[in-house]
């Protein structure tokens, strides 16, 4: 049941349940390993090829082969994957889609109902910490954690307007950037310590080799 609150600037918020504003599926059936199938120019996107920051890794996706008389559920961009198991539970978004493409079973496929809300915004929100928290709490499994179907459908989302989500949506890309920056300018500055380090030693070594024993 969705729930409207009013803000302060007088612009309605949307409080719903997941499954109220997406599809969920599974991702494709495989039985046992996913196999390689060079030139079938059908591709699977697996947990290992898809990141919270930066979506699929399009590079790394092989393509495969299906089997089965029965349509697959192809993947569309604006799709949103959720990772169901493991020791955290992201969601990357899909784009720059090229040709026909499936996910994994250890994928759900979040697919946006009407215009109330932006797919980016969707992965950005199921990434934060509180429905994080909510995910590790729900999770089951001792060695490997995995989210029931259930437990993802109830996750309740805050929906503000589309402009409150673009204006967050800028926000967190402009951190993204900064944060890229600053772990750029650390391995630099590593980088820098370290050739000094080996400067010193190899002037060591020299001063050494020229001193008379």
């Amino acid at each position: 049941m969705a729930i409207c609150i009013i803000d302060n600037e007088g612009k309605t918020i949307l409080q719903v349940a997941l499954s109220e504003i997406t599809t969920i599926s599974a991702g494709h059936p495989f039985r046992g390993r996913i196999p390689e199938k060079s030139g079938s120019d059908i591709r699977v996107v697996q947990m290992k090829n898809i990141s919270s920051g930066s979506g699929v890794c399009w590079d790394a996706v092989i393509e495969t082969e299906l089997s089965g008389k029965k349509e697959p559920n192809w993947l569309m961009d604006g799709d949103v994957l959720f990772a169901a198991r493991g020791s955290r539970n992201y969601a990357a978004i899909v784009d720059q889609l090229k040709g026909k493409v499936v996910s994994a079973p250890q994928l759900y496929i979040l697919r946006v109902k009407g215009q109330s809300l932006l797919p980016e915004f969707l992965v950005w929100q199921l990434n934060q910490k509180p429905m994080q928290t909510y995910f590790d709490r729900a999770a089951e499994g001792s060695f490997t954690k995995s989210v029931r179907r259930s437990v993802l459908e109830k996750a309740f989302l805050t929906v503000p307007p589309i402009e409150k989500q673009k204006q967050i949506l800028r926000l967190h890309l402009t951190l993204l950037q900064e944060k890229r920056l600053y772990a750029e300018l650390s391995q630099n500055a590593d980088k820098l310590m370290n050739a000094i380090a080996r400067a010193l030693i190899a002037d060591k070594t020299l001063s050494l080799k020229g001193r008379k024993i």
